[in-house]
């Protein structure tokens, strides 16, 4: 009797060790059914969300990242020129020649940690340069081979009367030139962004520099 006995209570802790264990499997099959809803219902959620794209005026200052954009190329652009064009270089030069400089914008380097585009700075300060109607403005190097090539077809394919001449072009009185630089200072979530655009004016006959101007642009960011 002794050994059936405990035959007995060993089957019924076998019993129940198996009833537990299937009510595991079905707590963690029905934990998995649930996630995998919630992923889904997340995943639908998701590809079913709307784009929304607004047309705002293009001259409205938006700052999305804190990074350098294009009102500050605009506004650095406008603030730089208004100021090199006030300065006594400009004066000194046409009293002296009787004629408006002839300037070419040079190279802008990007010495900052982003991606910024220079020909967009650049085109920025030509804009403003030449509606000046103080200066006039020539070619850079690039796009000055554009132009020659241009010409050059022109000896062979133009007609005698349009094509232009070859040793016609301006010369440059002066270069101007600059970089671009950033220093970014964060602590926790607040962060500091700091730009400074230097630009000079050379002299292309003597190297000499007859203006240089300094921009600064600080942005706060917090999240």
């Amino acid at each position: 009797m002794p050994e059936r006995g405990c035959h007995f209570t060993e089957l019924k802790t076998i019993c129940r060790h198996k009833i537990l264990f299937q009510k595991f499997l079905m707590i963690s099959n029905l934990f998995k059914t649930k996630t995998l809803l919630i992923v889904l219902s997340l995943a639908l959620s998701m590809g079913c969300a709307k784009k929304v794209v607004t047309r705002i005026d293009p001259n409205q200052q938006v700052d999305l990242s804190g990074r350098w954009n294009d009102t500050d190329s605009k506004l650095t652009a406008e603030a730089m020129m208004k100021d090199v064009l006030s300065r006594p270089w400009l004066t000194n030069f046409t009293k002296a020649k009787g004629k408006q400089p002839v300037v070419i914008v040079g190279i802008i380097s990007n010495k900052t940690d982003e991606y910024i585009q220079p020909e967009t700075f650049i085109n920025d300060i030509q804009r403003e340069l030449i509606n000046s109607g103080m200066v006039r403005i020539v070619q850079n190097s690039v796009l000055r081979e554009a132009i020659r090539k241009e010409r050059g077809d022109q000896q062979q394919f133009a007609s005698q009367e349009t094509a232009k001449k070859f040793g016609k072009e301006l010369g440059a009185d002066f270069m101007m030139f600059g970089t671009v630089i950033n220093t970014p200072d964060q602590e926790g979530k607040r962060k500091l962004n700091v730009y400074q655009v230097d630009l000079t004016f050379a002299d292309m006959e003597t190297n000499e520099l007859v203006w240089s101007g300094n921009k600064k642009i600080k942005k706060y960011i917090t999240n």
